[in-house]
């Protein structure tokens, strides 16, 4: 009753019923419910809620205003509760069905929380949870944090590592945009235009209201401008900023991990080498939007984003539909899916350069038959690198990451530096037979020169050579079709990956169709190339692209935070120690040493002083469509925070023993 949006919602009418009554019926209505409960604050203005209550014999309880996780934890020992369901009084047209389910998931997995609203693909509106009363003892006893006391429940879902958590997806795609809540004036609007259409007495499904909607579009339009989970988005930027300082059970599951996988992690850059051991998470339970939290329940603002697969956001609703669909028709077949052709067709419609495709599980797949074409296409074995390709002996046995790797395959790969067209020429001309290609990363940290591809291209082909393109990060990022569609260049063969399937691992090489014909009879094969979940989640973040602002958002927030951060470097006076250098939706962060102390020190210090304030990163932002401008003015003022630390500090004369940690070395540099 205390909302500001809307003072006293739940006694307003709707249909000639007070939200209450509505909200109170449907959830009498729901198979498994012993006793519902009232649950308000003792606030005075809730004493109508109290009274209401008393006429119509429901049972009430009144606690703390502000302090609802204690009001629900003393209601929950009251009466005896030792499975609680939570809905929200805002929530009119709750579909009981729902709820029941709900329930029944909690029972039959024998979990300590489950709902169908910690990832958004109901309508906003029809929002249940449903968890243990051990559950809610431990969060009532450990919660500290405004935005768990106040909304109940995040203690638990966010540590994934100590409470078994399930989700209840919906099964109709594309209705998380749909606003059926209570919260504002133009809610209630929508809210008595629809229950209108209702059968007098009938308790709602979600299908009645869905039909109501579909025969009446225009009332979808009364409040579809306002944002989904405000009041709770409002506590979190309220709440007081105190560093995040706890990584036990990531340091301690360090020790269990490392007995069994080395580094205690399947990737280099997501193991303790590239974070401070016990100043950052080094294990994560959940993603969601723009967000992950790690197993000591901590939530960062995160600029990795899986190393840059992840372009829609974790959990993007549309993406795990299209996998949820597909995963009813099978993952793997005996034969070729349709979708297979279907996938690259579509790629064929949108990269320049494609004219066939094969597809491949990661990067380093479609890189390594890229090579293997261009050597047999052209009857070549030396190539030329620019950039950072893969961990094949090919590539990998040019970097100092070399162990394993035959020295006479070593030799055969060339480090060329970009944008230097003389060093080329050079090259070529000192074998002029031997080349059968450049693959390059089309741009990272520096610019293409004006006319750099035309002239690349040129000079590699009066040699014999082709000319690749490592798209695997630019594409679906720079643009739709890749850095090749942004510098309007066509090269003879292109690798993509990353971002192509939002996480889903899926890769394609593509190219000319002279040089993949190729592929007939360079064996480039595997069991998975055809997996159709990944095929289907990169349809859909094809279709997503084509259909909504991803790519305008991603280089709008870069370019946001780019220029912020940008003054920030300036007001601290670090113009000499850190650079920014790359595109907007891919901007790399660059250390420069300061006297006696080292950029890997610097970099150390900064990373340990973002992560403290809940951003995760390892150096560069991975800009991802989940991400919003809060998050962005958060990450700015943790920037902030950092590189104030980082001026203090060098100034002082005390870095290393200020910087607090091991300082981190590079596994390897190329950028």
């Amino acid at each position: 009753m205390s909302s500001s949006r809307l003072p006293d919602k739940m006694m307003a009418d709707l249909n000639g019923r007070p939200v209450i009554a509505w909200v109170v019926k449907a959830a009498n209505a729901i198979c498994g419910i012993d006793e519902v409960v009232v649950a308000t604050s003792d606030d005075k203005s809730d004493d109508a809620i109290e009274k209401w209550c008393k006429n119509n014999k429901t049972e009430c309880y009144r606690g703390s205003l502000d302090d609802v996780l204690r009001r629900f934890a003393n209601a929950a020992e009251k009466y005896d509760a030792d499975i609680i369901m939570r809905i929200t009084g805002d929530c009119p047209l709750l579909d009981p069905a729902i709820c029941s389910q709900l329930l029944q998931l909690l029972l039959r997995t024998n979990s300590d929380y489950a709902s169908n609203c910690t990832i958004a693909t109901w309508p906003d509106g029809l929002d249940c949870e449903v968890f243990t009363k051990r559950a809610l003892k431990i969060a009532d006893k450990e919660a500290n944090k405004t935005e768990y006391r106040e909304h109940v429940t995040g203690f638990i879902h966010k540590n994934r590592h100590r409470f078994k958590v399930e989700t209840m997806p919906c099964p109709l795609p594309c209705l998380q945009g749909e606003r059926w809540t209570l919260d504002n004036p133009e809610d209630l609007e929508f809210l008595r235009q629809v229950t209108k259409n209702l059968p007098d007495g009938k308790i709602s499904s979600y299908i009645d209201v869905l039909n109501i909607l579909d025969a009446n579009p225009s009332l979808r339009k009364i409040n579809t401008d306002i944002k989904r989970n405000e009041g709770l988005e409002k506590t979190k930027n309220l709440e007081k900023k105190t560093p995040i300082t706890n990584f036990n059970n990531s340091t301690e599951f360090l020790k269990e991990a490392e007995k069994y996988i080395p580094l205690g992690s399947q990737t280099f850059s997501k193991s303790r080498v590239q974070y401070p051991v016990g100043h950052a998470p080094l294990f994560i339970t959940h993603g969601n939007g723009g967000h992950v939290c790690d197993i000591d329940g901590n939530e960062y603002i995160d600029l990795v984003c899986g190393l840059l697969p992840v372009v829609l956001g974790y959990n993007d609703a549309d993406v795990n539909y299209a996998i949820r669909s597909q995963l009813n028709n099978g993952i793997i077949f005996s034969q070729s899916s349709d979708l297979e052709a279907r996938l690259a067709k579509k790629i064929c419609e949108i990269i320049p350069c494609a004219q066939m495709v094969r597809f491949g599980k990661n990067g380093t797949d479609a890189t390594s038959a890229a090579i293997r074409l261009a050597r047999a296409y052209t009857g070549r074995d030396n190539v030329m690198v620019c950039g950072y390709h893969g961990w094949q002996d090919w590539y990998i046995g040019s970097t100092v990451r070399n162990k394993g790797v035959p020295a006479d395959v070593s030799k055969l790969t060339h480090k060329v530096p970009y944008n230097d067209l003389e060093y080329i020429e050079k090259k070529l001309k000192e074998a002029p037979d031997s080349f059968a290609a450049l693959i390059m990363e089309p741009m990272n940290v520096e610019e293409p020169k004006d006319g750099y591809f035309d002239d690349l291209k040129a000079l590699l082909h009066k040699y014999g050579a082709l000319l690749i393109f490592d798209e695997t990060i630019t594409g679906f990022r720079y643009s739709l079709g890749g850095a090749q569609e942004l510098f309007g260049v066509k090269p003879d063969l292109a690798t993509f990956g990353k971002a192509m399937g939002n996480g889903m691992p899926i890769s394609a090489v593509v190219g000319r169709k002279d040089v993949m014909m190729e592929m007939e009879n360079v064996f480039f094969s595997g069991t998975f190339g055809g997996e159709t979940l990944s095929i289907v989640a990169a349809l859909a973040v094809i279709e997503k692209m084509q259909t909504e602002p991803v790519l305008q958002k991603i280089w709008q927030m870069g370019r946001y935070l780019k220029e912020n951060v940008s003054s920030l470097i300036v007001k601290h006076d670090l113009e000499k120690v850190v650079l920014l250098k790359g595109k907007d939706p891919w901007v790399v962060v660059s250390f420069i040493a300061y006297e006696d102390v080292t950029a890997e020190a610097i970099k150390t210090m900064w990373q340990k002083e973002m992560i403290a304030n809940g951003v995760l990163t390892i150096g560069s932002h991975n800009i991802c469509y989940g991400h919003s401008q809060a998050d962005m003015d958060k990450v700015v003022a943790a920037y902030d925070n950092a590189l104030s630390k980082i001026a203090e500090s060098l100034k002082g004369g005390n870095f290393k023993q200020d910087i607090g940690c091991a300082v981190l070395e590079p596994v390897f540099k190329v950028r």
